[in-house]
């Protein structure tokens, strides 16, 4: 059986589509972002952060808006947002999980 394309993103990916939920940016706005977001707990450099996007643009989860030189400006599409809000409730069961056998211990 094939495996669904990002199942179960990883931590930089969560916060990759979480920067385009309320506007359109470019990859250094997206870096920004993260940084600003997780008060500089993870930062992502350029190879990374590139090769995402091209992987979220490849799976339609985001699209290209506009083009200035080399400046490239992305939003989130509704496939994107909708994958982004099913991994959002995963990590919230993953926190339930593991509140509930703290309690227990």
């Amino acid at each position: 059986m094939g495996r669904r394309a990002f199942e179960g993103l990883t931590e930089t990916m969560f916060y990759v589509l979480m920067a385009f939920l309320r506007a359109e940016r470019c990859g250094t706005e997206v870096v920004e972002f993260i940084r600003y977001k997780t008060r500089d707990r993870l930062t992502l450099g350029p190879g990374t952060l590139y090769t995402i996007l091209a992987k979220f643009q490849e799976e339609q989860l985001i699209e290209e808006t506009a083009v200035e030189g080399r400046k490239r400006t992305y939003r989130i599409t509704e496939k994107g947002r909708a994958l982004y809000h099913e991994e959002l409730e995963r990590l919230r069961s993953c926190v339930i999980d593991g509140e509930s056998e703290e309690a227990m211990v």
